[in-house]
């Protein structure tokens, strides 16, 4: 009688060949426990099995699961032992895959190569080198991958030598050999080797590219590009990349319309680029046009931008991430709180510092450097002071952001004895400490302190001032009345003076009236920076002030000749997330116009009973005083504060952030509004903040406000826009320290009633 086995056989190892193909399917999908489901349901398990199942543990981050059932199997093989060495290594777990390694019944090339491959990987390449020289068998696979660490390593010469003792040199050996002479700068020798290629593969081609973009040859790798063989998505990104990053904004805009398939990484590369060049729209068409976007995608177009000034369409962005559940990166939270800060949107900054809690980005000195910085601008210096608080061991730039907040809030005082603690913290100051430093003393009018410790920089702290440091001295004596010392240390300077020193000293003449010397500063300034806008307002208001009305027109027709444009200013309320706008004298946009203007109606009425009078040499236009007082009333800032009493509850501060200084006029008028209305308002402007609570501009309240916690969430800011364009948001605005709110905050006006009912 005779039994055949054979069908039976077949059926079975079909049978198992198909389950293993399921288990290995399932696994990529990352359903482990249904390929687990198929593996225990088999009727019968090959080795084939258990080693797809243990790669499936590993392949879905299990490395506990895939050893327990390792360790079950009855029978290994020698692929069984390799498969659980790379396992581990693909887990990172190096120090494993080694025990694993050394246990061993026997080793083949594989075993030793993805055990030199683990610690390449690992950056341990001196550990991989010790492993490959004691191979007892080494393929072309082996010193591949042993030169690729040696290239890691930036151990270019020793990777040269090792290439010359290999026995075998493949297309991959070749191509990482290009790969290290590029990365080391030697053009030649890599160029050398590609053209004794006897065979190049797409990989190679594209590394020829990217190193030749890589070395600033754009128009070399740019000519090998037009003779691939063959091109891929790969190569077409490199090439892309090579132009936007050297800002050939132009010819990377060509070349990306011609793309046959634009993957996600040249959009990325081309919004950057359209981005770095202020091409703001057409990074947003890019962007728009995406059918698919990763996290760097939208970090890049909030990025672009954040770097544009572009502040409210990064804030827009971010809500649309949020509604389409879209989770923000590490570096679109970090632009997010620039933008946060620039814009003094307080309930945006702190819902982005809930994600960095939430993902314990918190925990950096980095994140909390930015963190302190963007309460600071928000005007929040209790929740500032928490953060910087919050961290036994502060680096620098921490204490950097704080000594400047407290010396934007008008905090002179507290900012030096900070800098007393960061001195005996141990922590040396930096050229940036002494910014802030020297500004505090301007702000609280330490003139011989500030001296003091200018002259300290050198021969105590090794620090060289630069210009942003005679800046600082310029306006520390021009605030104090001292003009001539001012102008006398600007003649002194070592560098030649930019435009930030001679707007400090032009701030100075105007506040001390020095006109002729003013006038002197403002045409140096012109001729520093001819196209900034601001210089020729602040010449023209000197001709103005002194009735050279003839020299205005030539000033405005001098503009228009060069295509200088003023940008309007603006001002805007951010009330539970919607933004309202104000430009000067403009309501009837807004739909509760009507609201607005009976509500500046009253205040005027409370104003005048209060004892204002407007101060009219603050319009320096040719026109009649009823004119000039009418012009007043109408300032972007005090429409934004009128429609912030509107909406605001009462107890809640009124915050504003104006792009450029306060005028005089207005720095009285919202003493009066805060003293009739019983509010507090704090108005920052391009250069500081001013606190004001029942009246006086009083820059000390906010030390009361340090013993309690208090997170606003209501704000009022300003926004200035570029000069080539509509009044959009921008963080950069230029201003100059003139001083002229100093000398109004010690009035005493009589109290008033709250009638605003």
């Amino acid at each position: 009688m005779r039994v055949r086995f054979i069908p039976y056989r077949r059926y079975c190892t079909a049978i198992a060949t198909s389950s293993n193909s399921r288990i290995s399917c399932y696994s990529r999908l990352g359903q482990i426990e249904k390929a687990r489901k198929v593996f225990d349901e088999m009727p019968e398990r090959t080795t084939v099995s258990w080693n797809s199942m243990v790669a499936g543990y590993f392949q879905n981050n299990q490395p506990g699961e895939a050893r327990k059932l390792f360790d079950a199997m009855q029978l290994r093989n020698l692929v069984s032992w390799n498969g659980l060495i790379s396992g581990y290594i693909k887990n990172g777990m190096v120090g494993e895959a080694r025990k694993v390694f050394d246990s061993m019944p026997e080793r083949n090339v594989v075993s030793w190569t993805s055990m030199v491959k683990g610690y390449v990987q690992e950056g341990n390449v001196s550990e991989a080198e010790s492993l490959f020289w004691r191979m007892p068998g080494k393929n072309v696979v082996s010193w591949t991958v042993m030169l690729g660490g040696l290239i890691q390593d930036g151990r270019v010469e020793e990777a040269r030598r090792l290439y010359d003792l290999m026995p075998e040199k493949d297309v991959v050996a070749r191509t990482n050999m290009i790969g290290g002479y590029f990365q080391a700068g030697w053009l030649g020798e890599a160029r050398e080797i590609f053209d004794e290629m006897p065979r190049r593969n797409v990989v190679t081609w594209t590394m020829m590219i990217s190193g030749y973009v890589h070395n600033q040859r754009v128009d070399v790798a740019r000519k090998l590009f037009e003779v691939m063989p063959e091109k891929n998505e790969v190569s077409w990104t490199a090439m892309l990349m090579g132009y936007t990053q050297c800002g050939r904004i132009t010819e990377a805009s060509e070349l990306f319309h011609t793309m046959p398939v634009k993957s996600v990484v040249a959009c990325n590369a081309m919004i950057l680029g359209y981005g770095h060049n202020g091409e703001a729209e057409e990074a947003r068409k890019v962007f728009d046009n995406m059918r698919e976007k990763d996290d760097q995608t939208w970090s890049a177009m909030i990025k672009v931008y954040e770097r544009i000034g572009l502040e409210l369409d990064a804030i827009q962005l971010f809500t649309l991430m949020q509604r389409q559940g879209v989770r923000p990166n590490f570096p679109s939270l970090i632009s997010l709180l620039s933008v946060c800060g620039s814009l003094a949107t307080l309930d945006h900054g702190t819902q982005i510092h809930a994600q960095l809690v939430r993902n314990q980005f918190d925990l950096d000195v980095y994140v909390a450097s930015v963190l302190i910085t963007m309460y600071v601008k928000c005007g929040n210096l209790v929740k500032a002071k928490q953060v910087f608080d919050r961290f036994s061991e502060k680096d620098v730039v921490m204490w950097n952001s704080i000594i400047t907040g407290y010396a934007q809030h008008g905090l002179g005082e507290e900012a030096l004895q900070i800098f007393q603690e960061m001195c005996s913290s141990g922590i040396a100051p930096d050229d940036i400490t002494f910014i802030g430093v020297l500004s505090a003393c301007s702000y609280s009018g330490k003139v011989e302190q500030g001296h003091e410790i200018f002259e300290t920089m050198i021969s105590k702290y090794q620090v060289k001032p630069r210009t942003p440091h005679y800046a600082c001295m310029v306006d520390l004596l021009g605030r104090a009345g001292q003009v001539k010392e001012a102008m006398d240390l600007i003649e002194k300077m070592p560098v030649e003076a930019d435009a930030i020193v001679w707007g400090a000293l032009l701030g100075a003449c105007r506040t001390h009236m020095k006109l002729d010397l003013a006038e002197v500063g403002a045409k140096k300034l012109i001729q520093l920076e001819p196209n900034n806008a601001g210089h020729y307002v602040l010449l023209s208001n000197i001709y103005a002030s002194k009735g050279r009305w003839h020299d205005v027109a030539e000033l405005r027709k001098m503009m228009g000749a060069r295509s200088v444009t003023k940008s309007p200013g603006c001002s805007w309320i951010e009330v539970e997330h919607k933004v309202h706008m104000f430009t000067w004298g403009e309501t009837t946009g807004h739909p509760e116009h009507v609201t607005i203007m009976k509500m500046l109606e009253k205040l005027g009425v409370l104003l005048r009973e209060a004892g204002y009078c407007p101060d009219s040499s603050f319009v320096l236009h040719d026109v009649d005083e009823e004119e000039k007082v009418q012009s007043l009333g109408y300032h972007s800032e005090k429409l934004a504060i009128a429609y912030g009493l509107l909406k605001v509850p009462q107890g809640m501060p009124i915050r504003v952030m104006k792009n450029l200084r306060v005028c005089g006029d207005c720095h009285s008028a919202i003493k009066l509004i805060a003293k009739v209305t019983g509010r507090e308002i704090i108005v920052r402007d391009a250069n500081r903040f001013h606190h004001f609570k029942d009246g006086p501009c009083a820059d000390g309240y906010i030390l009361q406000q340090m013993k309690r916690l208090c997170i606003p969430r209501f704000i009022v800011s300003t926004l200035h826009g570029p000069k080539d364009s509509a009044p959009k948001l921008h963080s950069k605005a230029y201003a100059y320290h003139d001083g002229s709110e100093i000398g109004t905050a010690g009035r005493t006006e009589p109290e008033f009633r709250n009638r605003l009912g």
